[in-house]
């Protein structure tokens, strides 16, 4: 998914307080609005009651079956859901384009004015900077000082600071908005399926490669992982723990991330 913009991720935080799920959550769901054209959606998520479908025009299913308070509300997020992507044609194909559209939003108190949802990705002309085997981007988008670009397909992600490129393996996360600690070196992290996701806790790849169309930068530039602080190591050991925990990493791929990290205090 591209990245949210300032007004986007508002439109997400208001959706979220209204309906009653967590920002995560919605993030989820808008990525399975825009996968189903605005139309459909094929969701799974812990707050959805699992895995489920819903349809325009009043179709949902959902595994906890009779529950329809729980119907209800997902029938509801889902229907301003693709109201948004509805207004916003550039979301489900084509090159990106700034939209915007009036937050007229049903039984709801959203901002009056234009809301675009996401910012526009790093300069087209500029060529790509990852690498070609990776082909071509689900989603690319740039804030501060950093680039990604997500290859759900591959199961990669590439991170560009400081002229330098990142690989990480994305597991089974199915990437959503990105965010980046407003100080300089601060730890960037993602919304997933699995919630609010630091990127330091991915498996790297492969790392330092020079980014083609960045400026060449001084060898002594730490990497996006090693400007790290030690609190955020430590914060990052936490979500390993947490991601082993829950059976997404394998104990030799813990193993392995946990010594890495170790290694930087």
């Amino acid at each position: 998914m591209r990245q949210l913009s300032a007004a986007g991720q508002q439109a997400i935080n208001d959706l979220a307080q209204r309906h009653g799920f967590s920002s995560g959550a919605v993030l989820s769901m808008l990525q399975s609005v825009i996968n189903g054209h605005g139309s459909m959606a094929q969701f799974s998520h812990p707050e959805f009651g699992g895995s489920g479908q819903w349809m325009r025009g009043g179709m949902i299913m959902i595994s906890d079956m009779f529950n329809n308070t729980l119907k209800g509300r997902i029938d509801a997020l889902c229907r301003e859901l693709s109201a948004l992507v509805a207004d916003q044609p550039a979301i489900l194909g084509g090159s990106f384009q700034s939209q915007s559209q009036g937050s007229q939003q049903q039984g709801g108190s959203g901002p009056a004015g234009p809301v675009s949802l996401f910012v526009p990705p790093a300069d087209a002309g500029s060529g790509n900077w990852w690498p070609g085997d990776l082909g071509s981007p689900n989603s690319t988008g740039a804030q501060n000082s950093v680039r990604y670009a997500y290859f759900a397909q591959a199961g990669r992600l590439a991170i560009e600071i400081g002229g330098k490129v990142t690989i990480y393996d994305t597991l089974d996360h199915q990437i959503g908005g990105f965010s980046q600690q407003q100080s300089h070196g601060g730890s960037l992290t993602f919304t997933s399926q699995h919630g609010l996701v630091e990127v330091a806790t991915l498996p790297i790849v492969s790392g330092e490669i020079k980014a083609r169309s960045a400026p060449t930068s001084p060898p002594s530039e730490p990497s996006l992982v090693a400007a790290q602080p030690t609190s955020d190591i430590f914060a990052a050991l936490e979500k390993l723990g947490d991601l082993h925990g829950k059976g997404i990493l394998s104990d030799e791929e813990f193993a392995s991330k946990k010594a890495e990290l170790l290694s930087r205090l």
